[in-house]
């Protein structure tokens, strides 16, 4: 087995093919130039990285690797292979993480992850298990070829495909967002709840993410303002694509005590009906915890709920757990959350600047936002 590259040589070709990339973007350095048929390719890789998280980061660690280890057979990705190497290895350590950092698409941990990436062949041209689209996989498979059979720089290639990722980046980073101010709690609500459930294309993809991060921008107000909070923590978000029990988190949200326990957890949920199952799954996130206080929320009406099938398993936890376990409204949760609050216009600023920066929200939530504060014409 190969001896795997230390973590500053993968850092430093990271950065280097980022920065060359973005002097591209700056118009300091021209694009480089392919045939016809291998631009096609990369504009397709680059085109359906949001969507084929899996495949974009595969073929970025597969190319910084064959950069660094040049006479590596880049399509033996497993080490069972003869002569093969760790892919998985070097994406979940050093590629993906890089990925995050910089605000490209990014699977949550790694692209093998992906049924269809991990599989008993090598990357050769007649590779069998279905990668989505068959454009998609003709492109992703030719590449590889052309890198390890034909010559082409690895490099280059990564150049053009981080140079478009960061030209799509920035225009869709709207960093020119709607910040109204002195509004009526019922004002904040109600352009919460249309911001929730706009008409998103392809089904809205991070729309679920959206009250999580209104209930983590009323905790950032609440931190420092409520007695309950003192010598607590809010922790970081997760990763929209990390699940809860992955990642060790007790929910969407969750504040520490100073020793590092779970004191409070939080579960969000966007149109989708409170269960008993789904209570017993998010008491499994926390059971192990010393939690005083959990809260399971939804946007969802809850008129068709089984209310005594709720209740008794809630009593059920509380006798056993000792935790206060409470199903709410997110709207209703929100509304009560701002009125704790000294200034409400810190809790929308807190909101413009998440969805401004968080990694699972895309143009159209930013482009929603703006339309939705214009239309209902309370801009300051």
């Amino acid at each position: 087995m190969k001896k795997m590259k230390n973590e500053l040589e993968y850092v430093e070709k990271l950065e280097t093919i980022y920065q060359k990339s973005l002097d591209i973007y700056t118009k300091k350095s021209l694009l480089p130039v392919f045939d016809e048929e291998t631009t096609n390719e990369l504009n397709e890789v680059a085109d359906r990285a949001d969507n084929a998280r899996g495949v974009f980061a595969v073929l970025t660690t597969l190319f910084v690797y064959k950069s660094l280890v040049p006479k590596q057979d880049i399509r033996l990705y497993q080490v069972k292979f003869d002569g093969g190497f760790s892919g998985r290895t070097a994406d979940t350590k050093y590629i993906t993480p890089f990925l995050k950092s910089v605000s490209f698409p990014a699977p949550s941990t790694t692209g093998w992850l992906t049924r269809t990436l991990e599989s008993s062949q090598p990357y050769t041209l007649d590779y069998q298990p279905a990668v989505k689209p068959l454009i998609l996989k003709k492109a992703f498979l030719n590449l590889i070829d052309k890198v390890q059979e034909r010559g082409f720089d690895s490099c280059l290639l990564l150049i053009y495909i981080f140079s478009k990722l960061i030209e799509k980046r920035e225009e869709e980073r709207l960093d020119n967002l709607a910040n109204p101010h002195n509004l009526p709690i019922s004002d904040i609500v109600l352009l919460l709840n249309h911001h929730f459930n706009y008409s998103y294309e392809g089904g809205g993809s991070g729309a679920s993410r959206l009250p999580v991060l209104a209930i983590y921008a009323a905790y950032q107000c609440m931190m420092s303002q409520l007695k309950r909070y003192e010598g607590k923590v809010l922790c970081n978000l997760e990763n929209h694509t990390s699940a809860d029990t992955r990642s060790g988190s007790v929910g969407d949200i969750e504040i520490d005590d100073n020793d590092g326990t779970a004191f409070e957890g939080v579960e969000i949920k966007h149109n989708i009906e409170i269960t008993k199952e789904i209570i017993e799954i998010a008491y499994d996130k926390f059971k192990s915890q010393q939690t005083k206080r959990y809260y399971i929320l939804t946007t969802a009406k809850m008129d068709k709920a089984d209310w005594d099938v709720i209740n008794r398993e809630v009593r059920k936890i509380s006798k056993i757990h000792g935790c206060q376990l409470i199903i709410n409204g997110v709207y209703t949760t929100l509304q009560y959350y701002l009125r704790l609050l000294d200034d409400t216009s810190e809790f929308v600023e807190n909101y413009v600047e998440l969805i401004k920066n968080d990694s699972a929200i895309k143009y159209q939530h930013r482009k929603a936002w703006n339309e939705i504060v214009s239309s209902l014409s309370i801009i300051d």
